[in-house]
Formats: C-alpha cells, structure tokens, sequence
C-alpha cells in the first residue's frame, strides 16, 4: 500500500460514520411539536388562513395565507420587502392545516436526498431543518415588491414548500396552495365561519336589494376573472406570477 493512502474499507467506514451522524442529527431535529393554540396564535408547522378586507367580501375563497415555524410562529408576505412574524397582518387565522415535516427533504448532504427532485432540489435550494427553509424563503421575499395579483402571500408560502420539496414535489405554487388549505384546511372555531362569510353574504343582499341579478352577475363575473387570471398566470404563462 502506498504512503499516505487510506485503505478503500477505512475511506467506506468513515463515510458511513459521517453518513450516520449527519443523519441522525435531521432526525434529532424533528423534535415533537408543542399542540397547536389559536388562543395565542400557535400552529406548529402549519398553513394558515384568513379572509381579506374587501377582496374576500366579494370573494370569500380568496385570502391570505401564512406558513408556521416548529414552534407555531406564523410568517406570511404582507407587504413589499416584507415578511411578518408573529403577528397575522390581516387577523386571526380562521383556517389552518398542519403539514407532516416528514414529507419535506432535509439532505444532510448533497448526495443525502430522500426525494426523487434531488438535482432540482438542490438547484432551487435545499434545507437541513423545516425551520431553515422557511428562513431561506423569508430572506428570498425580503428583496421582493408585494403585488396582488403576482406576487403575494401564496406565493410566499409556495416557495417555502418548494424548499421543503413537501411531498416530494417542487410543483408548489399559488393554485396548490390555495388548493390545499381551501378543501383540506379545518376552521379555527364557529367564529372563523362567521368571520369570513359574513361580510359576502351582507355585500350579497343588500347588491340583491338594491341592483337586483345584474349585481349577482356582476359578482360571478369578478370571481371568474380572478379565477381565470391565477390559472393563466400558473400554468399558460409561468413567468408572469411569482412562486
């Protein structure tokens, strides 16, 4: 044997040592979560959920989303150069929907990936810990302009995921995620329903009262085009929203 050169079975051992240690350290990391608190505003590794001023009156599916840190913190986009800890900016979640940090990838090395996106995942930019994603996202969006209807606060949270590679998929955007807390997401309380439907069904009676159908055709019309326009802007032309 050469001087100065390891034995090929010394090299396999030390790598399986650093392999292991590194691995169960991610594992270490996934200490249990504290239960989640919507007295004090405390959703654990979940997305959040609230209706808008005005644009949910006429839109009640339309909101503004929010994903948690491991202990419960919420950070959401809520403005140019923005994003705010703690404290919801438009209010008290109504919605939420705790993901599982075991379908995110946390690589303790490049070679380390439990998703089949290893490559594109590592181009995007990858994490060690579920909280260190969302830190790689908020210092992303700190450069960021706020804009309604290209880059807000679902498109925040989508990129988060897309660190996470949650679920193995790198395909996180506005409409998913919207998706995900409109029809898997659990009211907060009886409040929250009221809260965010109450409003609509006011515009929507007294529009009824006092300009009839045209108001209610009117209303669709609104719904459909923004609609229409986060389909368009996701999936025919992906450069013009954010994610």
């Amino acid at each position: 044997m050469s001087r100065g050169r390891l034995p090929i079975m010394d090299i396999k051992t030390a790598y399986d040592v650093e392999h292991v240690s590194s691995t169960s350290k991610i594992q270490h990391d996934l200490w249990p979560l504290d239960e989640i608190d919507s007295k004090i505003s405390k959703f654990p590794c979940c997305l959040v959920w609230t209706p808008l001023p005005v644009v949910s009156w006429l839109a009640p599916f339309i909101g503004h989303v929010g994903i948690c840190r491991e202990d419960g913190t919420i950070l959401d986009f809520s403005g140019s150069n923005f994003v705010n800890a703690e404290n919801f900016s438009f209010g008290a979640a109504a919605r939420y929907l705790q993901l599982d940090r075991e379908k995110g990838c946390f690589p303790p090395n490049p070679a380390g990936h439990t998703c089949k996106r290893g490559y594109q995942h590592a181009e995007y930019g990858t994490a060690v810990t579920w909280d260190d994603a969302l830190r790689s996202s908020v210092r992303h969006f700190e450069h960021k302009s706020y804009n309604l209807f290209t880059c807000n606060s679902h498109s925040f949270v989508a990129n988060c995921l897309n660190r996470l590679c949650y679920g193995g998929s790198m395909d996180w955007n506005m409409i998913t995620v919207a998706a995900r807390i409109l029809f898997k997401g659990h009211w907060v309380d009886n409040m929250s329903i009221i809260r965010s439907f109450l409003p609509f069904t006011v515009v929507l009676c007294l529009g009824l009262v006092l300009v009839g159908w045209p108001f209610l055709i009117g209303l669709f019309s609104f719904s459909f085009l923004l609609i229409g326009w986060f389909l368009l802007g996701t999936y025919c032309v992906k450069s013009l929203l954010e994610s």
